[in-house]
């Protein structure tokens, strides 16, 4: 029987020292963990899960079997492990604070700001300068919306529309990520100024893109979907689905490493909304600070999704934003070092708070501490 080992953050902390002692900063950003559950399953059914504090856990781990403790110990190296910054353009992206990645879709039926800016290049642009104005860290440009049921889209049609978008963010000196899963437009992304690729298929849905972005050297985010090729939301079946996300992420992460593609270029995405209902959503989204055992940046995308209409009365997508902020600031505190976000100024501002808020923690702890 297949033996898998998980070793999940249960309880985090707002600074180095947490209730049973030392903390472990989470993947370098304003986390800290305090307590784990060292999680065991065969063929995917949990058979074993301790407890620890952070001085229990080096002993758990030398009690595993001998695969298993390797695999356990990777997981507790790559939980503290902090992050390089990465070059775009002439903007570098830190990942020890939460940054914002504005949304701008090129696209006639995105879920939310569908047909806003389609064929309307004077105003992706303009909208984009105000997000980064409005302080995001970089600019997410796609055209092809990946809402569930959405019309396929031919990949000229997808280029021609981000790709004057993208020609003239860059010439502004935006960090840009390319929203696609087709490597010929990636590749025309790449060509026009684009830095960053952001593929919702985890470079599964083309097979020509995992030599592209090896040999560009570009960074590349890689989505969890359970559906492969024209539906990404099908095949949505979990035994458990944060850690059958958790596998399926280490999964691509280990491909794209194997490929060339160097591990300090490798961000992870849990894809909520993406082939998960109501209750594996929040599930995903509650245990978020375990795939910082995975050794990668996490990116996190909920904004304006369906998840929250479901939790307050079926509001309409565009009346979203409250709903969206507090799905933000959950995902900071879990350690995610960037979140996806259509209402850029808003966030901004939240997270301002937020780091406010860590940093005096961190201020007045450091003050009755020896």
């Amino acid at each position: 029987m297949t033996e898998t080992v998980y070793l999940r953050p249960i309880a985090l902390a707002e600074s180095p020292q947490g209730e049973a002692g030392d903390a472990v900063r989470l993947g370098g950003s304003l986390a800290w963990a305090s307590r784990f559950a060292l999680i065991r399953r065969k063929d995917g059914r949990v058979v074993a899960r301790q407890r620890l504090d952070v001085s229990e856990v080096p002993a758990a781990i030398a009690a595993l079997p001998d695969a298993l403790a390797m695999e356990a110990q990777a997981q507790w190296r790559d939980l503290a492990r902090p992050h390089a910054p990465l070059s775009c353009g002439p903007r570098v992206l830190r990942f020890d604070q939460p940054l914002v990645m504005g949304i701008l879709n090129v696209t006639p039926d995105s879920f939310s700001d569908g047909g806003k800016f389609l064929d309307k290049p004077d105003a992706a642009i303009e909208h984009g300068h105000a997000m980064l104005e409005a302080g995001a860290a970089l600019i997410d440009v796609g055209g092809e919306s990946t809402r569930p049921g959405a019309a396929a889209v031919w990949e000229g049609d997808e280029e021609r529309r981000i790709v004057p978008v993208i020609e003239r963010l860059a010439t502004a000196g935006a960090a840009i990520s390319i929203d696609s899963r087709r490597a010929s437009v990636i590749g025309a992304a790449l060509s026009a100024g684009g830095h960053i690729v952001n593929d919702v298929s985890a470079m599964r849905h083309d097979p020509r893109t995992v030599e592209l972005v090896a040999q560009s050297g570009a960074p590349v985010v890689l989505m969890h979907a359970p559906g492969d090729d024209g539906d990404l939301h099908a095949d949505g079946v979990y035994r458990d689905v944060v850690l059958d996300v958790f596998d399926a992420l280490r999964e691509r992460r280990d491909a794209a490493l194997a490929a060339g593609i160097a591990r300090e270029k490798i961000l992870l995405d849990p894809g909520i909304g993406f082939g998960k209902n109501l209750a594996e959503n929040l599930a995903l989204i509650n245990a978020m600070p375990l795939l910082h055992a995975l050794g990668q940046p996490i990116l996190f995308a909920a904004s304006r999704k369906r998840l929250i209409g479901a939790l307050a009365g079926e509001v309409a997508a565009h009346k979203r934003m409250p709903g969206s902020l507090t799905l933000a600031l959950k995902a900071a505190d879990a350690g995610s070092h960037m979140v996806r976000v259509h209402d850029v100024p808003e966030t901004v501002q939240a997270l301002q708070v937020w780091r406010g808020l860590r940093d005096a923690a961190l201020t007045d702890f450091s003050q009755i501490v020896d």
